[in-house]
This record gives C-alpha cells, structure tokens and sequence, in this order.
C-alpha cells in the first residue's frame, strides 16, 4: 500500500490528476468529462468486465461499499452470463434486504452492454473503476487497457497465465504507479483483519525457516461441451481446464495460499521442484490440468515451502498456511501464534471478523473517494502469480525451475486471434482428449 499526500485533494482533481504520469514524465491526453462523472461529483462509475460468478460478486461488493458507486457498463464473452449478472444485481438484490438498495446503483441501458472478445474496449472509456473478472487469461490485456485509459482497477487473481502475461502486468503496474492509479487485486487475505494482526507479529517466531500451504479439496465445476460450439466457445465455457485460460489450479486458487507465504517471507521463490499429475480428473471435459500438485519452493535465504493442492473427492480438505521460525510457529487457519513449547502467545478471534472480499472493495472505493492514491497491488499479484507459473512449470516438468530464467523465458500460451472461430492453442485428438504434459518428457527451454 503506498500512502500520498493528495489524499487532501478532492476527487474531482485526483481523478484529473491521474491523467498525466506521475513527474511530468509522460502526458496523457485527460478524458472528458462525462468520461468521469454522471451528473455529480461524487459519482464513482464502474464498469464490469467479466460477469460470471466471480464478477458478480466482485460487483456486488463494489455496489455495498459505503462510496456512491454506480455500475454503467457491463462486459462478457457471452451475453448469457451478462444477462445472468445483471439480473442478479439490478433485479434478484431488492428481494434481500441485506442488498435491498443494489438494484438502484445499476445503470446500464442496453446501449452499455457489451459482449464478444472486444466488449472490454468499449465498456473501460466510459467508467473511473475497472473490475476485471474474466478468466484469468484475459487479465493482462484487460489490465494493460485499463491503465492506458487512466483507470483505477480492482481486477481478481491470478493476474496471468503464462510468463509473458506476468511481464505484460508488471510493466502496466510500473505505468500504473507513475499515474497514481489505485490497484487492488483480489487475493484477499491482505484485506482479512486475521492475517493482518499475525502479518504484525510475525517477528515472535523468529526467523522463518520453512512453510507449508495446502489447497486440498474436492474441485470446482465441469461444464459439458454442448451441440454446436466451436472448439474455441467450449474452451471458453469450460475455462478451468485449459491453461492458457486458467493457468491450472494451482494457480488459479493455491495462488491465495502461496501469496501468503510470499508476503510473510517479504520475497519469492528463486527455484521450484515438484510433482503431480491425474488420477481421477481425467476424462475429456477437463482438459488439460492436473488434479494434484506438490511443490517444494525454495527462497534466497535457503529457506523452503512445501505447498499442496489436490482436487479429489473424497480426500482430506485443508485450506491454510503454517509457518515455522526459530522461535515458533504461525498456523493462520487457527489465527495463532505459539512458541516452540507450544505456549499461545497471541490469538485473534476470528467470530465475527469483517469479510475481507468486502474489505477490499471497501478501502478501495474509500480511497477513490479521497483523492488518495494508497494500493498499488499489482507487481505482488504478477509475482505471486509468477510463483504459482513456476511450480506449474516444476510439476509439468518433472525439473528443477529456476525464477529467472522462467519468468524471462517469453513462454505465451495464448492464441493469435481472439475469435469464436479461431484455433484455440491446444486442441483435443481424434478420441476427443487434449495432450497432457508429461514429468520428464515435458521441456521448458
């Protein structure tokens, strides 16, 4: 988080100000205003890119901030899932008294929905927040207009699929610094008071010899290819399992349990070796993952993470992350912090703790509201997704993977041509199964 002092400016003069590079460096024509505003000043429009389930949740945190926010531009792939969406938001939420005021912070006319590869293009111009919620492939191009178009960004994690996207973030991030444009993204334990209050005291361990992090549970969702789509629309349909959508799951939802070892450890992994493979996620609707991972990461000063993520059901489920000092452990899950005997030394009650998925909505929108430029979330969720690419590549591989050579390594996995009938990069056999990555026979050159 990145304190400023124009946090005494108003909003008006902050969202002006975010037109021009920080410096003088670089001047960026300033949009008009109705780009800006609609009808006041305090107005903080949104535009919604991505409306499946995620995006509409993401919407509607973004809606129940305590800021004036208004949605006035919605975009998808798929005009079903934007319909879906905004009916959820300007029409299901007055039945629930908990969201009964949504509906009246939805503003979008026909003419401001937007669907197909390019509906990004035309929903961004027309807000002063971007949330960006497609499947994660999207992310840099998405993320890279965004900025380009002055816009502050709340955008979910991971924030790429392959190296090249990473860099493509890191480089918007920079530009995103220079024009203080404020940019959350959505791993969400950094907004999470528990994890905060353990950050804090993560000192009464010690040093921090070694972590594990576990994502172990059932799995997600298979969406069954139907009569009629091209190869690339079942792709897009079922996103989960294609890489250059989603990255594996590893990426796609251990990310959050590894980000919190690289926030804790204040750093990255340099090299990472590990395993996995399918054992019974493996029939032609899912593609190309994996459904287990291990991953032994290791960081600069020697010390080590062993991170597991298995989709089987049936198994034992976990979700957390422990670390070990010299002086004792953090288990997070269980908001403790013990010394090596086992004593308590400190315990946060997490009865009652504030959701942190609404946390982040709301100090960004607070601070949009103040004029004040204070997230700049991007470069950590690049290379957290970075550290997620790189035990996807050690478990592909079967080898040792070291950081930099990876993360310079220009691996795109993405298509050429952003269409319906175009050809996705991996495409399945005569039998209907797309190839798998095989330890040891898979290369990363």
């Amino acid at each position: 988080m990145y304190n400023d002092a124009s946090k005494n400016k108003s909003r008006r003069d902050f969202v002006k100000q975010t037109g021009m590079v920080a410096g003088g460096m670089v001047a960026i024509p300033i949009l008009s205003r109705a780009n800006f505003f609609s009808g006041a000043d305090d107005v903080i429009k949104v535009a919604l890119i991505g409306c499946g389930g995620r995006g509409t949740g993401a919407a509607m945190q973004a809606l129940q901030s305590k800021q004036n926010v208004k949605i006035v531009a919605m975009a998808d792939a798929f005009r079903d899932n934007l319909d879906k969406c905004y009916k959820s938001l300007a029409v299901d939420s007055a039945n629930d008294p908990s969201t009964a005021g949504v509906k009246n912070r939805i503003d979008v006319p026909e003419e401001r929905k937007f669907t197909g590869f390019d509906g990004y293009l035309k929903a961004i111009p027309l807000a002063d927040v971007v949330i960006l919620a497609t499947p994660p492939g999207f992310r840099p191009i998405h993320f890279e207009e965004a900025i380009k178009q002055n816009k502050h960004v709340f955008m979910e994690k991971p924030v790429a699929t392959d190296p090249a996207g990473v860099q493509r973030v890191l480089a918007a991030a920079l530009i995103a610094k220079q024009k203080k444009l404020n940019v959350v993204v959505g791993l969400q334990r950094h907004y999470q008071d528990s994890y905060r209050e353990l950050y804090k005291r993560k000192d009464m361990i010690g040093d921090i010899t070694s972590a594990q992090a576990w994502w172990n549970n059932d799995g997600v969702w298979v969406r069954p290819r139907k009569p009629g789509q091209t190869e690339m629309e079942y792709q897009m349909r079922n996103w989960y399992y294609f890489n250059w959508l989603c990255g594996d799951h590893i990426n796609e939802q251990h990310i959050h349990n590894i980000d919190v070892i690289n926030w804790f450890k204040g750093g990255y992994p340099v090299r990472a070796q590990g395993f996995g493979g399918r054992q019974v996620r493996n029939g032609k609707e899912h593609g190309e993952i994996f459904d287990h991972h291990f991953v032994e990461y290791e960081y600069a000063d020697g010390s080590l993470l062993n991170s597991q993520c298995r989709h089987m059901p049936g198994t034992m489920s976990r979700v957390n992350e422990l670390f070990v000092g010299t002086k004792g452990k953090i288990d997070c899950g269980k908001a403790t912090i013990k010394d090596l005997s086992g004593k308590v030394l400190f315990h946060f009650e997490t009865k009652g703790e504030r959701n942190p998925y609404q946390t982040e909505h709301d100090e960004l929108f607070a601070a949009i509201a103040k004029g004040e430029y204070k997230f700049a979330d991007a470069e950590n969720g690049a290379k957290s997704t970075m550290t997620s690419i790189l035990g996807r590549m050690a478990t592909y591989s079967g080898q040792i993977i070291e950081w930099d050579k990876a993360i310079n390594s220009g691996i795109d996995i993405h298509p050429k041509v952003y269409s319906f009938d175009a050809t996705p990069p991996i495409v399945p056999n005569a039998d209907g199964f797309y190839p798998i990555a095989v330890p040891g026979v898979t290369k990363y050159s």
